[in-house]
């Protein structure tokens, strides 16, 4: 934790030297929480809903041990409030298929500078995957999720996230991951990396990995993600993903 503390410090110090932003982002502009496993700190804009979905294959011995199709569907309820509902649609493992636990997600925003802003994010899972099958939990979860984003020189955007995961399962799994990003092209073309741990708890064991992927803008309202994970700890599986974010446009 005092790691943690110290990265979050180095990039608050480093945003406040960061140049304004020149342009403001559309609301029609695609702002992705996927690839990673961490999210910003930012919302999709009051009235707009956004849908991320991807394809996955994860396994320990092989990327055939599980596949699945997951959603996140995000909707800006006020310029520092975006709800969103998420889950596996369908996941496939060695005791078969199925849709998985899906869940709500809050999250709370402000921004402190053209370059940085903050955000708390909650969540709670209900049991709707069979656990039997290995699909679900089995029971309700919560989890609650501190973020700082920042823009730092040289076009760099930095993700640091941290919190309990798993909340209701025993002793709560700490999310820890420090994320980075680097666009090409005016954004058209983007890289992405990840390091992320989630430390022992009663909703499972320690995993941690690296995780590396690439964005492309496809219009004004859509980007393609496509990547991978590999596994700093065992019993982590490694990963391979491809997915797309769009923006749905003004809802209400």
């Amino acid at each position: 934790m005092r790691q943690l503390l110290r990265l979050l410090s180095a990039a608050a110090i480093a945003a406040t030297v960061a140049t304004p932003r020149a342009v403001a982002q559309s609301p029609r502009a695609p702002n992705p929480e996927r690839p990673t496993f961490a999210t910003h700190a930012y919302a999709v804009a009051a009235g707009y809903g956004e849908l991320e979905q991807g394809l996955s294959a994860r396994g320990i011995h092989s990327l055939r041990d599980q596949t699945s199709w997951d959603i996140n569907l995000k909707l800006g309820i006020s310029p520092h409030a975006q709800v969103a509902l998420f889950g596996p649609v369908y996941t496939r493992g060695a005791d078969g298929g199925g849709a998985g636990d899906f869940g709500l997600a809050l999250k709370l925003c402000t921004v402190l500078s053209s370059r940085t802003a903050l955000a708390v994010v909650s969540s709670v899972t209900v049991p709707t995957g069979s656990a039997p099958r290995g699909l679900g939990a089995g029971r309700a979860l919560g989890g609650l999720v501190g973020v700082l984003s920042a823009d730092l020189p040289g076009g760099v955007h930095v993700d640091v996230n941290a919190g309990p995961q798993g909340i209701g399962a025993g002793a709560p799994q700490w999310f820890i991951s420090l994320g980075g990003g680097l666009g090409f092209g005016g954004g058209r073309v983007g890289i992405t990396f990840e390091a992320f741990t989630f430390t022992p708890g009663g909703a499972g064991s320690r995993t941690a990995g690296i995780l590396g992927a690439v964005t492309l803008r496809l219009a004004e309202w859509a980007m393609a993600d496509a990547g991978g994970v590999v596994r700093t700890a065992s019993g982590t599986p490694d990963q391979l993903f491809v997915g797309m974010t769009t923006n749905l446009g003004r809802l209400f």
